[in-house]
């Protein structure tokens, strides 16, 4: 194997080893290179710490064009925010390395980080690289905090982009899925009267193209590079698909189509009309509204880009340069209409004009201005239609820096402004003051009349009728209501660094000809993030908007000195072909009166040259607390837990169980069950909060047994301890129960109902679940790498390659002395996503003699469990509520992908595909157990699972 290929896969194994046959031309001079994880330039792209590549050619084989995607396919990486989102999108894509969270993924572009995604997700946005221009992506495991500073707790994504660029080059790129409907829920679907969708030939369609133009000048001393990208995706809706068109129920032996409470005919109390002037009681089996169809399973989207970069060589030692970021990124996040939810309260008069005989006898009422009663309400406003969510992001970033090298020294002076604007509306929802009015109904005259146009405070007032009448455009203009949030985010960095290889100055180990290795900088960085919602969002006037939104304008900012060394010291020595140590460390000055030291130490020996390689490293890394975690207002929302078991008719919890939750005697058995399986939860941020801490373990070994064969074993462990975050609300409320702990059953504050949801208006019921520096988590496990070029004569190159992880452990601990619990091959509400013990991505490439490369890729998801059949305390079920065996469980999905790709003139190219070859079904769950997951949408978690079928894709590259 020659060295240059060694080297690809020694310091971390690539996806493809088709660059294997670029390797074979005349040796070129060697140039010091920047590996992610060090400052310091060296020939040697080795190091301590694993780290995963991903090129230009593997991103065209997968044949996804979202960023999110291409990094999903990874095993180290989890799901987190993304297209397949709807209901609680933030309109961004981010990346979550070991499902230790999105924030605690740092992202870079070409060694810079990128700032804060949204005013609603401080997590960089993926939608801001342009994946046209990627040259190729590494990604590091653990830590990397002494190195770039806060957030690279869980690791480190680097984007390498093209410059230097000569010609031009023009892509055009079209794709599809293709779904055959075949899933049994459908026989379900049908049983409950729903329509099942039909077969698809070619839906969820996404163009973009991309023009990339780069030209050197002045002899060669300058290059500018331009890149110009637009891209539009159309919508799939939920109805698109069988097994996410009705919203599903788990129970024996199979599915069921359930729904929510606040359903289209709406409901008064007990009783709903039925359709024909008259009244009935209601029943949830049939009357529950299927909200599931106009929910979307795939956003549309538009985006438009721009990137533009240059430098300069002043001279030998003097280098300016320049990059330019931005791109403007649209989309519209719909769920089901909204409407009046039930459990608002209303008075109803007898002599309400509105009411017929039979409802005055099923509400217990006289035909009487006296006669009246206070009840339940609420209703889907299927006339209006869906609620959309119209999200519009514009990034821009400017990067200009000098770099070169004197005297040895190499140097590099920077600075980066960054800005993230923000702006959405959310249309189709009701007022919930004018809710209020428009069922305070009087009688004048024979009219139903509101009383607050009779006493003047309110003469546009229109009576809103749920007892079978017509539902008149005067109606829903009056309820109609928007609200509008805008907004930004701001970063401002000014940093420099000096390197230099001791070894010009005698600097070394005595048992090596190479010179220590040193690096030294100072970083200032400013965060800001202003949040500007209207009257009508501050209010929290949208009824199932989720609460209120509080404006928030906030930012801190952070001054760092840090330090890097590499330190060869052992070189062709027995038992020791090298020997090298590596150490860092940064200290970190907030302006929140806060401080931290962040350090790591390395060591990578190889005993045999070219056969066997050790590695392995000790990091300590922080998490400073984001903006809204310290200063986001204090606010009621709809992110409680998803079942309050003292709920409903027949409590799953016992009447003393819930006594300690705040149910009274009089309440219990009578508290109205949320069938949307959303309840409360009070939450906001805390100025006084403190860096999280994070230590990072890894060992590993690489070996190269064969020619050609390269294998690589890296065992990983993060913990992280202090971390930001609240108690579960489900735990809290699951431990008051089950403990009776003060300390939880102080976070649970329920109305005058005994609800947690109830009572939008005020005093509301939920549970506590604010900032603070209170738990702790940890990951482990093992990723395996696998990479063998296999020449086959005239019949071509075969490449093999294969990346998987195996999680040892996923452990959580919510509150200090409370115990953890290991959501390691579990999915829920708890848990969240779905975290397998095994992933893995193996792909072969056959390189032919007839010029065309065909790939055949094998992703596979391992099996998880229900978080209730946990035998930890803190997840397990009540015996009463076990979860059905139909969705006890996610299968294992295997994948399988195809990719030709064939040069069609020396300046045409053609790459094609088929992902998801034989349109694998995503497993399903019910809307129960996805409920409190963020990931999770059409009864499943699409960003997890293929879910739309088959994704055929067309690619043309042609360049000039």
């Amino acid at each position: 194997m020659s060295r240059s290929i060694r080297l690809m896969f020694v310091g971390g194994i690539a996806l493809g080893m088709h660059a294997a046959s670029a390797q074979q031309a005349p040796d070129q001079p060697l140039q010091k290179v920047e590996v992610t994880g060090s400052r310091i330039p060296t020939l040697n792209t080795e190091g301590a710490s694993p780290v995963t590549v991903l090129s230009a050619k593997d991103i065209k084989i997968d044949g996804v064009r979202n960023v999110e995607d291409m990094l999903n396919n990874l095993p180290q990486v989890f799901a987190a925010q993304g297209a397949a989102i709807s209901n609680g999108a933030s309109g961004t894509a981010t990346a979550n390395l070991r499902n230790l969270g999105s924030d605690r993924t740092l992202v870079l572009v070409n060694g810079k980080r990128l700032p804060a995604g949204s005013v609603k997700d401080s997590a960089p946005d993926l939608n801001e690289i342009p994946s046209g221009l990627i040259k190729r992506v590494e990604v590091l495991t653990g830590g990397a905090g002494a190195v770039y500073g806060a957030g690279a707790v869980s690791g480190v994504i680097n984007f390498i982009l093209r410059d230097n660029f000569e010609g031009v080059e023009v892509q055009g790129n079209l794709a599809g899925f293709n779904h055959k409907q075949h899933n049994s829920v459908s026989k379900v679907v049908t049983d409950r009267g729903f329509p099942v969708p039909g077969n698809v030939n070619f839906d969820g369609r996404t163009k973009d193209a991309s023009i990339l133009m780069g030209s050197n000048f002045d002899n060669n001393k300058g290059n500018a590079t331009l890149f110009f990208t637009y891209k539009e995706t159309n919508p799939v809706l939920q109805s698109a698909r069988d097994f996410s068109s009705c919203a599903l129920a788990g129970g024996d032996p199979s599915f069921t189509c359930s729904g929510s409470g606040t359903q289209a005919s709406g409901r008064v109390g007990g009783f709903t009309n039925d359709g024909k002037g008259g009244v009935r009681a209601y029943n949830g089996a049939t009357d529950a509204y299927n909200f599931g169809p106009l929910n979307y399973l795939q956003r549309p989207s538009q985006m438009y880009g721009f990137n533009a970069q240059a430098h300069y060589d002043i001279n030998d030692k003097v280098r300016v340069y320049q990059e330019f970021g931005f791109h403007n990124y649209s989309t519209d996040a719909q769920v089901a209409p909204g409407g009046i939810f039930f459990g608002v309260r209303a008075t109803v008069a007898g002599d309400n004009p509105m009411l017929s005989d039979a409802w005055r006898t099923a509400l217990g009422l006289t035909n009487s201005p006296t006669s009246k009663v206070t009840v339940n309400i609420g209703k889907r406003n299927v006339e209006g239609g869906p609620r959309i969510n119209s999200i519009n992001d514009n990034s821009f970033r400017e990067v200009l820096g000098v770099k070169g090298e004197i005297n040895n020294w190499s140097y590099d002076v920077f600075g980066q402004y960054a800005r993230v604007s923000h702006s959405e509306s959310n249309t189709n929802y009701f007022s919930l003051a004018k809710i209020a009015k428009a069922f305070d109904v009087v009688n004048v005259g024979g009219k139903a009349t509101c009383a607050s146009v009779v006493n003047g405070t309110d003469p546009a007032c229109v009576p809103y009728n749920l007892y079978g009448g017509a539902i008149t455009p005067a109606m829903l203009n009056y309820l109609n209501a928007s609200g509008i949030v805008t907004g930004y985010t701001q970063q401002i960095i000014m940093g420099g660094n000096i390197g230099s290889d001791l070894g010009v100055y005698g600097i070394k180990s005595p048992w090596s000809s190479n010179g220590i290795g040193v690096s030294f900088g100072v970083e200032r960085r400013a965060e800001k993030l202003v949040f500007r919602p209207d009257d009508t969002s501050l209010s929290g006037d949208l009824s199932g908007a989720g609460g209120a939104s509080p404006p928030l304008v906030g930012g801190y900012s952070v001054k760092e000195v840090f330090a890097e060394t590499r330190v060869p010291l052992l070189e062709k020595k027995p038992f020791a072909d090298s020997l090298d140590l590596s150490g860092s460390f940064r200290r970190s000055e907030y302006s929140t009166d806060r401080s931290a030291n962040t350090y790591g130490v390395g060591v990578d020996w190889a005993p045999v040259a070219d056969l066997v390689r050790v590695r392995g490293s000790y990091q300590r890394a922080v998490r400073a607390p984001t903006i809204p975690n310290l200063y986001n207002p204090q606010s009621i929302g709809n992110n409680g837990p998803a079942v309050d078991p003292c709920e409903g008719a027949k409590p799953t919890a016992s009447a003393a169980a819930c006594a300690n939750t705040g149910v009274t005697a009089a309440q219990y058995g009578h508290i109205e069950k949320n069938t949307a399986n959303q309840h409360s939860s009070l939450t906001g941020g805390n100025p006084n909060l403190a860096p999280e801490e994070g230590t990072t373990y890894t060992m590993g070994l690489v070996l190269n047994p064969i020619k050609n064969l390269t294998v690589t074993l890296d065992a990983f462990k993060i913990d992280i301890k202090n971390t930001i975050s609240n108690v579960d609300p489900s735990v809290a409320l699951t431990q008051c129960l089950t403990t009776a702990s003060p300390t939880f059953c102080a976070l649970i504050k329920r109305d005058a109902q005994g609800s947690l949801w109830l009572s939008p208006n005020g005093p509301l019921g939920y549970v506590t679940a604010t900032n603070a520096n209170i738990g702790s988590v940890s990951t482990s496990g093992l990723d395996l790498g696998a990479a063998y070029v296999m020449r086959a004569g005239t019949a071509g190159t075969f490449n093999f390659n294969m990346n998987g992880t195996y999680m040892r452990s996923s452990t959580v601990e919510n509150v200090p002395g409370l115990g953890s619990y290991d959501c390691k091959g579990y999915f829920g509400p708890t848990c969240g996503t779905p975290t397998p013990e095994w992933r893995h991505k193996a792909r072969v490439t056959w390189s032919t003699p007839w010029k065309f490369d065909v790939s055949a890729t094998w992703r596979y998801v391992g099996s998880t469990k229900q978080e209730g059949l946990s035998s930890d305390s803190q997840l397990a079920a009540d015996p009463d509520s076990l979860p059905a065996k139909i969705e006890d469980h996610l299968a294992v999905r295997n994948y399988f992908d195809l990719n030709v790709q064939y040069p069609i003139t020396k300046k045409i190219s053609l790459s094609a595909g088929i992902n998801n070859l034989f349109d694998k079904d995503p497993p399903i769950v019910s809307t129960l157990v996805t409920a409190a997951a963020g990931s999770a949408n059409g009864n499943g978690y699409p960003q997890v699972y293929d879910s739309l079928g088959r994704f055929i894709y067309l690619n043309l590259t042609a360049r000039f």
